[in-house]
């Protein structure tokens, strides 16, 4: 049975915070935390895709605690295999089409070692090609017995013939390798684009995989991404890591492709303060002071106290107007409260994808109800998110307390 909402909103927030400080700097005395908030904890630690590395740097020995860890990193480190060998695949097929691709963010992060296997979850595969060859990189996908899923503004989704999600908490072995192509690098932040694709492909790139450019390019990618996480409220600690770990390798001059431009980069802004917030000295403070003056003031001002559990799904009810905050005029947040009010044809399929496609909103009534009663909802009550109540079912379900 689910407990009082306000139970569980608040015990998301303590055992997100408390998890995010253990992470970035382990060693941190055991919590004295109940049999709910250690379940509410393996809730947080699935969705924000630390487990793993919680595994490997956290003493705390919590009996059910441990196994819940210990069985999320193995599940994790086969998943990496069958993704490792499905890349070679895809590198393979890719040469002898002459398709050029780049894969992106996990797959990089791990290229270029800042992760053991095992240690970061993946959700799927991120590949960019050029626009010219999205047709021929979508039949080597269908060669490798992938079909397509979906398509949005952001990229076109492939799911393997065969196999079906798996329910439950957290990451699972025989979880779908979804792959998901890319002709654009782009986020909406909330109305406007921001593009860095020119960033992220390389000039010369050959046939196969290739990595990006350079690791500025990486960052970059990295914080673009997190932007619009933050802007959706739906972050993950995971994300903050990568940032801090590819921070460690980089030199000022690799910072430099973030200014080095008609426009800064203005989005970065709020992925560093939360990421200087809790690793702290990841981020240097020339990088900030660099680019906090093309960063809109508002904005500015409330990244500089935002928490991860504020930007992400650790915060319990739904957002009326997620990212706002992001707007860069008048007219801009206009359209903002205009969408929510009165989304847009693009919108509303993107949402009928989600409902046929997501796991967690499958079985909920409120997510198909009508628009109009959804806003009546929202105005007159706290309306839970779905993907943080499944989470939340899932661990009451499998966490087993130690006796």
């Amino acid at each position: 049975m689910l407990p009082p909402l306000k139970t569980v909103k608040e015990g998301l927030r303590r055992t997100t915070e408390t998890l995010a400080a253990e992470l970035a700097h382990p060693g941190h005395a055991m919590p004295t935390w109940n049999e709910l908030e250690w379940r509410l904890a393996s809730a947080a630690g699935a969705a924000h895709g630390i487990s793993p590395l919680l595994y490997r740097c956290s003493p705390w020995q919590n009996l059910a605690w441990r196994r819940f860890l210990e069985t999320q990193y193995e599940h994790v480190a086969q998943r990496h295999q069958r993704i490792a060998d499905l890349l070679k695949r895809i590198d393979a097929e890719a040469r002898s089409a002459g398709v050029a691709m780049v894969a992106l963010k996990g797959s990089a992060l791990h290229a270029i070692g800042l992760y053991a296997p095992g240690e970061r979850p993946m959700a799927d595969i991120d590949l960019l090609v050029r626009a010219e060859d999205m047709e021929q990189a979508s039949k080597l996908l269908q060669s490798l017995d992938y079909v397509a899923s979906f398509t949005q503004w952001k990229h076109r989704t492939f799911k393997p013939a065969a196999g079906e999600p798996v329910m439950g908490l957290g990451e699972h072995r025989d979880t779908p390798i979804n792959i998901e192509l890319h002709t654009r690098i782009q986020e909406r932040l909330p109305i406007r684009t921001v593009d860095i694709t020119r960033w992220i492909f390389p000039r010369h790139a050959l046939p196969g995989l290739n990595p990006y450019p350079s690791d500025g390019a990486l960052m970059a990618h990295l914080l673009l991404h997190a932007a619009g996480n933050i802007c959706g409220r739906s972050l993950r600690l995971v994300h903050l890591n990568d940032i801090s770990l590819l921070a460690t390798r980089m030199r000022i001059s690799d910072w430099e492709l973030l200014w080095d431009q008609h426009e800064p980069a203005w989005w970065a802004v709020p992925p560093l303060h939360l990421v200087a917030r809790y690793y702290a000295n990841a981020i240097p403070r020339s990088v900030l002071a660099q680019l906090e003056p093309a960063c809109p003031p508002l904005l500015r001002r409330l990244s500089r106290r935002q928490t991860l559990t504020q930007v992400s799904c650790s915060a319990l009810w739904l957002s009326p107007l997620p990212g706002i905050e992001w707007s860069r005029s008048l007219g801009e947040a206009g359209r903002c409260v205009l969408n929510r009010l009165r989304p847009t044809a693009e919108a509303r399929q993107e949402r009928a994808d989600m409902l046929r496609t997501q796991v967690w909103l499958k079985g909920q009534d409120w997510v198909r109800q009508k628009h109009a009663r959804r806003l009546l909802t929202w105005l007159t009550r706290p309306v839970p998110r779905m993907d943080t109540l499944y989470v939340v079912r899932a661990a009451l379900d499998e966490f087993v307390s130690a006796t």
